[in-house]
């Protein structure tokens, strides 16, 4: 290493280590840094080799959306264009956005992520409930910073509805694949729905103000309110974004109230670990959980928060910034996410799909403070 790369590595590394301790004076935390280009090489190879993964794949050349891999790329990978000096979505970018708005437009002829013929039902409504908000939360994120909302964001919007349960205990809501695997496929209803609230919250125009669309918010906004108390601590977390992007989903004593239990689950080092945000969620191997912090709940935790009006010079805020800067991997780039399911090799390609999600929102916590 050439002696100023050295030392500039030594400043950031230093800076970093100021932010983790909570009596030094405020630091910026964009005065430290990470590397954005390793970043986005990671995601871009990762959803590349997802794009073409035969157990990805589906019909009219089309490939799965999935809630670990593709939907964080697509949150996190344009914030950092600026970074990079892109003026416009990387090839890879485009390929996405393609295959999301193929997907849409023949809405009624592409057959189900799951088919209830091949996977048993109710596995058919399941797939059109999630990917029907995962493909509007994609395109109306990729509107958001242009102002307008194009004909197929507004048509996924459309086909998103149209899914939501309108009668029932589960009014409000969609129905969401369940594969008993956490923490977006295993009891996720809920999360799903906060997902769709963002979407909602992120679609550009006055979308949410839209008359047409209000009895839905309104099944929405009740079913949230409803069914919280119940939910996992990430999963609020998650609504904590999502109040932040759509008025009454909680009150600010609600807010503060989880604001301050997420917080609580601070590690020494600064992170946090999913463990402690799952209640008692087991893995099916019998194996235990891991519990060092890691770049999932650390990256959603920070950002939620932010995006919920809490300073990044809060002390605790500073000190899981700082984590995020220090614990970026130097060999590809990524941060380390462990599987809430099974213990997993985290050099293969399953192995990394809690890394693809924990390098997305740690990516979008970190550019969100800068």
């Amino acid at each position: 290493m050439k002696p100023a790369q050295f030392g500039i590595s030594i400043l950031a590394s230093c800076l970093a280590m100021s932010l983790l301790s909570a009596e030094t004076p405020a630091a910026k935390t964009d005065s430290a840094r990470w590397n954005e280009n390793a970043a986005a090489a990671y995601l871009d190879a990762r959803l590349g080799w997802w794009m073409s993964w035969p157990g990805a794949v589906r019909d009219h050349e089309t490939f799965c959306v999935s809630c670990h891999t593709v939907a964080p790329y697509a949150l996190a990978r344009p914030v950092l264009r600026a970074a990079l000096a892109e003026n416009i979505p990387s090839s890879t970018e485009r390929k996405l956005l393609a295959n999301v708005t193929k997907r849409v437009r023949i809405w009624n002829e592409v057959e189900p992520f799951y088919p209830d013929a091949t996977r048993g039902v109710p596995k058919t409504a399941e797939s059109r409930g999630t990917e029907s908000i995962l493909n509007a939360l994609i395109l109306a994120s990729y509107d958001a910073p242009t102002g307008n909302l194009s004909p197929d964001s507004r048509l996924a919007l459309d086909h998103m509805w149209a899914e939501q349960f309108k009668t029932g205990a589960a009014a409000g809501a969609w129905s969401w694949l369940q594969f008993h695997n956490a923490p977006w496929e295993g009891d996720s209803q809920y999360y799903g729905s906060t997902l769709a609230a963002i979407a909602v919250g992120m679609a550009p125009g006055n979308y949410g103000s839209s008359p047409k669309i209000q009895n839905g918010m309104k099944l929405l906004r009740e079913y949230l309110v409803r069914e919280r108390e119940s939910q996992t601590l990430m999963d609020r977390v998650v609504l904590l974004w999502a109040s932040a992007k759509v008025p009454e989903l909680l009150t600010r004593a609600q807010q503060k109230s989880i604001v301050d239990e997420a917080l609580s689950k601070q590690q020494a080092d600064g992170g946090f670990s999913l463990s402690s945000f799952v209640g008692a969620w087991k893995r099916s191997d019998h194996t235990p959980l891991e519990t060092k912090s890691d770049g999932y709940a650390t990256g959603v935790v920070t950002l939620a928060l932010q995006e919920a009006g809490v300073s990044r010079d809060q002390p605790q805020i500073r000190r899981g910034l700082a984590w995020l800067i220090l614990n970026q991997e130097k060999a590809d780039g990524r941060w380390l996410a462990y599987s809430l399911n099974k213990q997993r090799d985290l050099s293969s390609d399953i192995g990394r799909f809690m890394s693809d999600a924990a390098t997305a929102y740690a990516v979008l916590a970190l550019q969100r403070a800068h």
